[in-house]
């Protein structure tokens, strides 16, 4: 089965590079476009696709909304987001990131790397290099918690071991790095990932770092 695309974006050039590079690979199938947010809503209702390639900044609906109600507990289907943005350290990043992207991508990246990242968001993972989701946490601190709040009661579900590998994850550490620093197995670490997403309602190792830094468990700039 082919990977069905949304492609969401002001710029109908864009649009269409994006779906020559696309549909040139086999397992890739672009079933649609859209020129705004709401469009988009409307695209994904319809035409069901498995990721939308979501612009961020948009006229009528800007792509942080759109990601919000396509992602949300009254999604219209499976479709997961990646989000495009011109810059690495966009704040919009970050709040796509809080309202359910699998992820970003630069506009400029390789045609490699996004065919990549449709592949990676599909099959359920993040496309976001741990490292990045920190750097941009850090440089918008200003939007997190002080620290000084009460830590969640949520958190409170995870073992020990859990919160360890939750702080590890924020911090930008892979599987195979997490596996190192505690001494475990990689097959281990991705079994504890699982249980902190499953206990704590997440959908990505991305949305983890968000929630490990929004909760107060990792303080920006911690080590």
């Amino acid at each position: 089965m082919a990977i069905r695309v949304l492609l969401v974006d002001d710029q109908p050039l864009l649009r269409t590079g994006f779906r020559m590079i696309l549909e040139a690979e086999q397992d890739i199938a672009v079933v649609g476009e859209a020129g705004d947010g709401l469009q988009a809503l409307d695209q994904v209702r319809a035409l069901q696709p498995d990721v939308v390639l979501m612009d961020i900044r948009m006229p009528r609906m800007d792509g942080v909304e759109a990601t919000r109600q396509i992602t949300g507990p009254d999604r219209d289907g499976p479709a997961k987001v990646l989000v495009l943005t011109t810059f690495d350290l966009d704040e919009y990043v970050v709040e796509a990131l809080r309202a359910g992207a699998s992820g970003f991508l630069l506009k400029d990246a390789p045609a490699h790397e996004l065919v990549q990242a449709i592949r990676v968001v599909a099959g359920g993972e993040a496309m976001l290099a741990p490292s990045i989701t920190r750097r941009l946490l850090d440089k918008y601190a200003t939007h997190l918690p002080s620290g000084e709040e009460p830590l969640p009661d949520t958190l409170n579900t995870l073992t020990e071991r859990e919160v360890e590998v939750l702080k590890l994850v924020a911090r930008g550490l892979s599987n195979a790095e997490i596996a190192a620093d505690l001494f475990v197995s990689e097959t281990t670490v991705k079994t504890h990932v699982g249980h902190v997403l499953t206990k704590l309602g997440l959908r990505d190792r991305v949305q983890a770092a968000v929630y490990a830094y929004e909760s107060g468990l990792v303080r920006p700039g911690s080590q």
